[in-house]
């Protein structure tokens, strides 16, 4: 019995480690998922976070658009999400498991149907690729309780940027972000320059005013969880717009 509730001890206080160094929050809570498209994916080019395709940048069809009360204006971008089905045996799949998700889109209100429509606010909904969806529940369920968490993004190699504006203005899309996912804070640095406050456009679009063509750049980024990630030399002087730069490291 001593070892029995030890290992109930030392199980809880590994959960309560895990969630203090992720910053997460690790309980499950309610919301609705509905799907979008069919069974090759539907939408998988641009969207509310700027991301563009999604094939391309690495999120695939493990993507979600959030409603109002997930959403949060665009900074939850980039965050990952694990949702189960909400043991419903008339349309849950029985030993479905859990997926994950990454927040690309948002599933934007209907105020002319305020009793029948899933994403106002403030209600939790998440809009699943068909794919997605049917691996928790059936087709037919249309639109389904489930259970959800915030989970750490796993993503492959460094976080990407990609250029785009003109001489005077740059705009840079954030993406491929691990940890938590949804950076809430950027600054760029020239090698002419210090350290310049970005601001966000939208979704994970991140602008700055000065003219910036010409140096070497690099960024600094802080995510939800307050964690800053410092990459030098991101691109080179010659930099162009409509570009992308691996900036070989990650949260």
């Amino acid at each position: 019995m001593l070892i029995s509730n030890f290992l109930l001890y030392l199980a809880y206080f590994l959960v309560i480690m895990v969630a203090a160094v992720t910053g997460l929050d690790t309980n499950w809570h309610d919301a609705h998922a509905t799907f979008y498209g069919d069974m090759k994916g539907g939408e998988t080019m641009q969207g509310a976070c700027g991301y563009g395709d999604l094939f391309r940048q690495g999120y695939g069809l493990e993507t979600t658009a959030l409603s109002t009360a997930l959403f949060n204006d665009g900074q939850a971008c980039g965050a990952c999400f694990e949702i189960v089905c909400a043991n419903n045996p008339q349309w849950c799949i029985k030993g479905a498991g859990s997926i994950i998700v990454t927040a690309t889109n948002f599933c934007p209100p209907n105020y002319s149907k305020p009793n029948d429509n899933w994403c106002n606010p403030p209600l939790k909904h998440f809009d699943l690729s068909m794919p997605m969806f049917t691996k928790l529940a059936y087709y037919k369920a249309g639109i389904t309780p489930v259970k959800y968490r915030r989970t750490p993004c796993k993503k492959q190699g460094g976080i990407k940027f990609e250029f785009r504006g003109n001489p005077y203005w740059t705009l840079v899309l954030v993406y491929n972000v691990a940890g938590a996912g949804d950076v809430t804070n950027v600054k760029i640095k020239g090698s002419k320059t210090g350290w310049i406050q970005m601001s966000r456009n939208w979704g994970q679009n991140w602008q700055t005013g000065t003219i910036l063509t010409g140096q070497s750049l690099s960024f600094q980024l802080t995510d939800s969880d307050r964690n800053t990630v410092e990459i030098n030399n991101v691109a080179p002087s010659n930099w162009q717009f409509g570009q992308i730069y691996d900036g070989r490291k990650n949260f």
